[in-house]
């Protein structure tokens, strides 16, 4: 029964989405909906690395950058067609992602941490100062949006861009469920609750853990692609530790380690923040004190929380019925002793 629930829960998530642009009121509305999706993706791969390996990775927002600069640079420079830069933004930031995991996973804890915090600064000077590469801080304009495929025309409107980073959101969504429900997902599992006791189950905790840091920065490149793709114009600022920070607060906000933790983080902190445009300056002042009170009382995030309470309750009613079945159960009669 709760599998039929989570399909049809998800089901109307899928033609709420669907039907969005329909009833949107302007072009404005779905391009910020559309934008919310691709930072979902990339706060998909930060919850599989943070979230489900238990590792606080804090260069994710500086391979967003690198999918992003993969597409700007083979699209405007070498003029390569849009898709087949689209694959490669994928492939250059999951073979950087290796070579970075390799190096920075043997640390553990807060030093993995700040590793890391170092790595993405890194990233962010060489795409300020790799002027003969990047730009430097011009930043690459011009770039082309993505061709159609077939039929399937995606011009310069922002319905078709929606639809486009919707398509990408939900497969990201399909293979990120795959991963978590496996053994492979178990491992990573295993690893975020100990290292003692994923080695005394036999995983190995190195190519694990780059196993899936390496799927996390895939996913933060294949974002900046996309992000590319609908911006066409990119600056350093993309690889600034700020917008980690942001992704982090998705998750949190969400439920970490939840497969629909980072999509409703993303989606209420994006439109949250829309709904409180109209302060200006000031309106940190009213969205800080929300996100503050929001982690008090709900540390696990909204998703988290919300599935914590419902196995208490399913414990509690399954306790409830098992004292009933042993009430309703008659008293043995006692035994008559035969040499009264």
């Amino acid at each position: 029964m709760s599998f039929l629930k989570e399909r049809l829960g998800w089901a109307l998530l899928a033609v709420a989405a669907l039907l969005f642009p329909l009833f949107a009121p302007n072009g404005y509305i779905i391009s910020v909906m559309s934008m919310a999706f691709v930072w979902t993706i990339a706060a998909l791969g930060l919850n599989l690395i943070t979230g489900y390996t238990g590792q606080f990775n804090l260069a994710h927002g500086a391979f967003i950058a690198v999918g992003a600069y993969t597409v700007g640079i083979l699209t405007t420079t070498y003029h390569v067609p849009f898709w087949i830069a689209f694959v490669l933004a994928g492939v250059v930031a999951a073979a950087l992602g290796f070579f970075v995991g390799i190096l920075s996973l043997r640390l553990k804890g807060h030093y993995f941490s700040i590793f890391t915090l170092c790595i993405g600064y890194i990233l962010y000077l060489l795409i300020e100062k790799w002027e003969s590469l990047t730009n430097g801080p011009v930043g690459i304009m011009g770039i082309p949006a993505p061709t159609g495929i077939g039929p399937i025309r995606f011009d310069e409107t922002p319905a078709a861009q929606y639809y486009l980073a919707l398509a990408f959101l939900a497969l990201g969504l399909w293979i990120m469920a795959r991963i978590v429900r496996s053994l492979l997902g178990r491992s990573f599992m295993a690893v975020r609750n100990g290292d003692l006791l994923a080695e005394a189950l036999g995983i190995s905790l190195m190519r694990t853990k780059t196993l899936s840091f390496v799927l996390s920065v895939t996913y933060a490149g294949i974002a900046g692609a996309l992000y590319a793709g609908q911006v066409r114009f990119l600056a350093p600022d993309l690889a600034n530790t700020v917008h980690t920070f942001d992704l982090i607060m998705f998750t949190l906000v969400g439920g970490l380690g939840t497969l629909l933790g980072p999509l409703l983080g993303t989606l209420l902190v994006t439109w949250v923040t829309q709904g409180l445009q109209f302060l200006q300056d000031f309106r940190m002042v009213v969205f800080g004190p929300l996100l503050i009170a929001l982690i008090i009382f709900l540390p696990d995030g909204i998703v988290g929380t919300w599935l914590k309470y419902r196995a208490r309750r399913a414990a509690a009613l399954d306790s409830a019925q098992r004292a009933a079945a042993t009430a309703s159960q008659p008293e043995p009669a006692r035994k008559e002793d035969s040499h009264a």
